[in-house]
């Protein structure tokens, strides 16, 4: 089975859309994705993912289902260098990168300010709610792999987010989000694939063969949006914090 996962084009959050701009790279990733043959389309509920979707849903008279847990991971942390509460990534190198528990596939979450803002159970209610789409696909959650309970070579497409992409990617590898929040970077409509193999009959684990791909930008002349980064570096007028 093919899994893709595509965040949402260049957002406008005041008003959970998209910016003109990223209209323009919902039509480009368009053309890419509407000419593949999907077995199914699911969709966050935020308006962002929608609109990046409705190009391709228009174009291959398609509909997707809306599942709640593909939204943006929502937990609010309060982070030792800030007053107000923010999302649970984007957290300084020099603080995160110091604590040992953060790497950990079962210690990430038992940071204080992870426990005072009940992040570890949104995780659980986006991996939970990932095994059971894969199980609907036959494909049912052992341990750190799959049981291929009905193997196939469909293809399924979920329009998303970062932040929610990362914890899922973190589920599949039986890794800590935080090394992917903040080793990785999905710009807007980029396009990341998955493919299951199953190397023993009835055994199946989820291999990525691309991340954050822009590559239907680049066909349509279009430069990829800088959101998302940060400044390269610290004497740069982009984004610091």
């Amino acid at each position: 089975m093919r899994l893709i996962l595509i965040r949402h084009a260049e957002p406008n959050y005041e008003i959970d859309s998209l910016t003109e701009r990223g209209f323009i790279e919902a039509q480009a990733l368009s053309k890419r994705i509407s000419r593949l043959d999907v077995t199914a389309f699911y969709c966050s509920p935020l308006g962002r993912a929608q609109r990046t979707a409705e190009p391709i849903l228009k174009a291959m008279g398609r509909s997707a289902e809306t599942l709640d847990w593909l939204r943006e991971f929502s937990p609010k942390v309060k982070k030792p260098w800030k007053e107000k509460e923010g999302c649970a990534w984007d957290w300084l190198p020099g603080v995160w990168c110091e604590r040992d528990n953060f790497y950990e596939r079962d210690g990430w979450y038992r940071e204080q300010e992870f426990l005072d803002a009940s992040v570890k159970e949104a995780y659980d209610e986006v991996t939970e709610g990932l095994d059971r789409l894969l199980a609907r696909h036959g494909y049912e959650r052992h341990g750190g792999y799959y049981k291929a309970v009905k193997p196939n070579r469909d293809t399924i497409v979920l329009f998303c987010h970062f932040g929610v992409m990362a914890v899922m990617l973190s589920h599949l590898f039986g890794v800590s989000p935080m090394t992917l929040w903040h080793g990785t970077c999905a710009l807007p409509s980029s396009v990341t694939i998955l493919d299951t193999e199953e190397r023993r009959e009835g055994i199946a684990y989820f291999r990525m063969n691309a991340f954050g791909d822009t590559s239907h930008l680049y066909a349509n002349g279009i430069e990829p949006s800088f959101a998302a980064r940060f400044c390269e570096t610290y004497d740069s007028d982009e984004r610091h914090d």
